[in-house]
This record gives structure tokens, sequence and C-alpha cells, in this order.
């Protein structure tokens, strides 16, 4: 790191005070102001905060690195924008006219209150385990590979680095609220497509352009059945990726987060209107578009360099894990290190920080809205509006130390760290969907089938993680092969996902037929074909001919992306 790195940081931390100081000036009297940002999101803080939110480590390390290890497998996670257009086009309305702040909220609405005490658990549980100490964890990795720092002051470098990322996010988070992470995801979203864009060029330029990356990747065969990194759809009997499997799993893991997950959908909750949503969403599905390009593909570049360095008798250009296979998760550091001059390198990190810090700040927001008004609000509901906010930052501050208490254990992941979130997601995903999916477009869905469906889809998961971690750690003879570890451990991960959507779904669907009909009164303006002549001419009037043209232009260009990499 040279000075103008330091320079370019110090500027963009100096702008980032500058948003943080203009929010706490702005007033912040109740939990709609601190949690969905006052109800006035315009279309582009929305669609800024949708993609910033979703870009964290999870990208800048465990895409780039599932580029470099797999290729183009991970790519239908990715190319998502049609799942963000589904939510503003189908979702939004119903979420909209049920004036809720949060998923579970929607949920006891829908159902009973019993679902959404479920779902905030399942939601809250999965934050501290999963997306906090993940995005800590990885940011800590990442930044000990920028500056090349091992220990600074006798300490961990890592730590260091985890704990004032945590620091730093947390204070303008909990200062700030909504409104904060929104309008830092106006500054930081450009910051992270800019520095990513010239990563992607300077790495072609390095490589000697996209024809050579595809060359060489395409030689690199990835199975028994003659499928190579590049491409996308892989035969049916492949162990990791199997092409129905790949597009059904990443389908239900994709409705669960882009339509139903507090995380991503608060963002949308906070718009002025449906129109201001719906237009967010579908801004926030064009940026989308671009992680395949900016994280997956210089992941295959880092690799394709690896593998240029190694013919030509050098060392490698990715660094070695004591095993000796090559460290996949360190391609997109690895580049900012190798790759950038000075006054660059430090735009970089400023955009790695955006990531980081954007997709922090949503998580401690969405944790704070869910415990404050699922929980608290619940049993003191006759809580002065500003005591709310202030309980939501004290939810937020335990929270963060949950996630940071967390971290020590995530470490023992080590380089496993985006199969475990896949996987993680995998089983908590299919329960969920298929309560939000039969809750608004089946009438007959009733409250117990709802709420029977989230915990089939729990315990189901449960079992499936704990069979994971089990046989993952015990030695397996020949002869101990039965059911349940078939079931629950050899299963593909992707075809478990599927036919688990299809179980919770059944048990919806009989457990109301079984149960009460729901009245009709109750779920009015919440369901398929229950709406009021009044709120379908609102929902008419919040779109027009551009909004179905740009729909349209970005499914075109997801079906051109599954085409060339077919």
């Amino acid at each position: 790191m040279q000075l103008l790195d330091w320079i370019v940081i110090a500027l963009f931390f100096v702008a980032l005070v500058g948003i943080i100081v203009w929010v706490m000036r702005q007033k912040q009297n109740n939990a709609a102001d601190y949690f969905l940002g006052g109800k006035d999101a315009t279309w582009i803080a929305i669609g800024a905060s949708i993609f910033a939110s979703n870009i964290g480590s999870e990208h800048l390390i465990g895409l780039a690195g599932a580029g470099a290890s797999s290729g183009m497998a991970m790519a239908h996670w990715e190319i998502q924008g049609w799942m963000i257009l589904i939510l503003g086009w189908v979702f939004v309305p119903f979420y909209s006219r049920s004036m809720v702040y949060t998923m579970p909220e929607f949920l006891e609405k829908r159902y009973n209150s019993q679902s959404r005490t479920i779902l905030s658990m399942i939601s809250l549980i999965s934050y501290v385990l999963t997306k906090v100490a993940v995005t800590v964890y990885a940011g800590g990795l990442v930044f000990q590979q920028v500056f090349g720092i091992d220990t600074l002051w006798g300490i961990d470098f890592f730590w260091i680095a985890a704990i004032g990322l945590v620091l730093i996010t947390a204070v303008y988070t909990i200062v700030g609220g909504m409104k904060s992470v929104l309008y830092t995801s106006v500054l930081q979203t450009p910051i992270l497509l800019l520095g990513s864009l010239i990563i992607l060029v300077l790495g072609l330029k390095a490589l000697g352009g996209w024809d050579q990356m595809m060359s060489i990747c395409s030689q690199v065969v990835v199975n028994d059945h003659g499928d190579t990194m590049t491409n996308l759809i892989r035969d049916n009997r492949d162990p990791n990726f199997p092409w129905l499997g790949a597009l059904v799993g990443s389908a239900v893991i994709g409705f669960w987060y882009w339509c139903t997950d507090q995380f991503i959908v608060q963002r949308v909750l906070s718009g002025k209107n449906e129109k201001e949503a719906r237009r967010g969403t579908i801004f926030g599905a064009y940026l989308k578009l671009l992680p395949v390009f900016l994280f997956l593909i210089p992941g295959m570049i880092a690799f394709a360099l690896h593998t240029n360095s190694l013919a030509n008798g050098g060392e490698g250009f990715l660094p070695m894990l004591a095993n000796g296979n090559v460290n996949s998760d360190a391609a997109f550091p690895t580049l900012v290190a190798k790759l950038l001059p000075a006054g660059i390198k430090g735009l970089i990190v400023c955009g790695i920080l955006a990531a980081l810090m954007s997709s922090l700040a949503s998580l401690f927001n969405s944790s704070a809205a869910l415990f404050t008004i699922d929980f608290y609000q619940r049993y003191k509901p006759n809580t002065d509006p500003k005591k709310l906010v202030r309980i939501g930052q004290a939810a937020t501050v335990v929270i963060v130390a949950l996630g940071v208490l967390w971290i020590p254990v995530m470490r023992s992941v080590g380089d496993v760290l985006y199969a475990y979130l896949q996987d993680v997601q995998s089983v908590l995903a299919p329960g969920i969907a298929a309560a939000f999916l039969m809750g608004i477009l089946w009438k007959r869905a009733s409250a117990q089938g709802g709420m029977w469906g989230l915990i089939a889809g729990l315990v189901i998961g449960v079992t499936r993680l704990c069979a994971k971690i089990y046989y993952s750690n015990t030695a397996i003879m020949p002869g101990d092969q039965n059911w349940f570890k078939y079931l629950f451990y050899d299963v593909n991960w992707l075809f478990f996902c599927g036919w688990m959507l299809v179980f919770c779904l059944l048990v919806v669907v009989v457990v109301s037929y079984c149960t009460k009909a729901p009245d009709p009164e109750k779920i009015r303006g919440l369901v398929l074909g229950t709406s009021t002549p009044e709120q379908r001419m609102a929902t008419r009037q919040s779109w027009n001919a551009w909004d179905v043209i740009n729909t349209v232009i970005i499914l075109g260009i997801t079906a051109a992306f599954y085409i060339y990499f077919w």
C-alpha cells in the first residue's frame, strides 16, 4: 500500500462521515423512520441498497473462489435478476398493502402469531451464525491478504481488521438506522462497481484477453462426463452441480433470499410508494446481472493466470494451502494485491470496505428490526416510539457481539466457507419458501397449514445439517450404509433442496385441507385474487410501458447468458 492508496481511503471515510452527520441531523422519531428510512426511499436508493446489501464477503471471497475452483457452476445463483423482478411484480403489491415492517409480521397477518415467532427465530439465528460471522470472518481474511500483514502490535492482524470493520459499521448503523444504510449504499455501490470493473479489465489485459481465458478454462475438465470450467449446464450425473438440481436448487434458494428474506425485502419496504418500490427492484435486477462478470469471471482469470505461470516455470499466481492445494478463496484479494497500481489499489480497498460494511450494516439493521418489532413490541405494544428506536440500537449491539463471538468457531470452517453458507441456505430456504408461496398464491392455505410447513422445513433442515456435521467428521466403513445416511447425507444437496420444497408444499396443502379455512376478511388484499378494485387500480397505476420494456430487457440478457455459457 502506497501513500496515494491511504489518501484515497481517507477521502472515502470523509465522505462516509459526511453522510452519517447529515443523517443524524434528520429526525428519526419512530420505528418507521429508523427501520425503514421513513418510508420515503426512491427507486435509485432502493436498487442500490438491494445490490450493495447483497454484495458481501461471499462474493469478494466465495464467488471469486468458486470461479477459480469450479468455473461457471455458481453463476446460477448470481444471474438472478429475474428473481428480483418476481419480488417487484408479484410480491411488492401484497407487502405494500399489508403495511408491515418485517416478513414475520406479514406471516402473522396471513397465518398466525406462531408462524411469525418461528420465522423470527429462524431468521435471527441464521443472521448471527451465518451472515454476521461469515461476513466479518471473510472481511478479516481479505484485509490480511491485501495489506500483507500477519501481526500488528503482537496481535493477529485478522482480528484487528475484523473487529475494526464491525465497530465502524456498527457505529454508523446504530446512529443512523435504515437511512444511513440506504444513503451510504448510494456512495458505496458506484465505488464497488468501478473498482471491480478495473480489476476485470486489468486481469484480462494481464492474461491476454477474454478468448485466452475461455481457451484455458475450457480445457479444464471438471467431471467424468466431459464438462469443463466454462460449462454452466453440466451433466445430471455431476456430483456437485447436476443441471436439473442447479436450476431447481438455485431457484428455491433465490426465491427465499430475494422474495421473502428480511435482509433484502426491508430495502423494498422502505419505498415511498408501490411505483418506487417496483422500479427499485428493476434497477436492482439490472445491477444483479453484474456480479458474474465482476467477481466470478475475475476468479477464472486468476485461475488462468495461475495456470500460465506454472506452464512457464513460475511458482504460480495464487497462494497455496498447507495441504498443497491452490487457495481459490484468495483469488480476488490476490488480484488486488498483484495487479493494481497505487491509488487504484486504495480505490479497490474502498470498494471491498463498501461491500463488507453495506452487508453488515443491512444485517445489523434487519436483525434489530426483527427483534424490536417481532419480539419486544409484541409483548410491550404501548412502548414509546423513541424508546423502540433505542431498543433497536441495543439489539444491534447484542447481535454484533454474538456474531463476533461465533468467529472462532467459524475459523475452523476455513476453506469450505462458501460450501458451509450454501449448505445452510439450501436447508433453510424450502420451508420458508413454501409458507410464502402458498400464503400468497393459494386462498385455501390455512393458519395451521402455513405454520406446519415452516416447522417441517425447520426440522428437516436441522436434521440434514446435523447429519452432515456428524458424517463429515466420522470414519465411514463400507457396510455403514442405511436409509438415514443416504437420505440426509448422500443425496446431492441441490436435489435434496428441491425435494424438501415439494415435501413442505405438500405439508401446507394436506394440513390446510384438514383444518379450518382462513376468514376471507382476514386475508383480503394479502392473497392473489382477494384484492379490492381500488387496490388493483392502485397497482395498475404504479407501472407503465417503460417498466415492462426494462423487465423484458433483463430477461433477454439472462437468456443470452445461459445460451452463451451452455
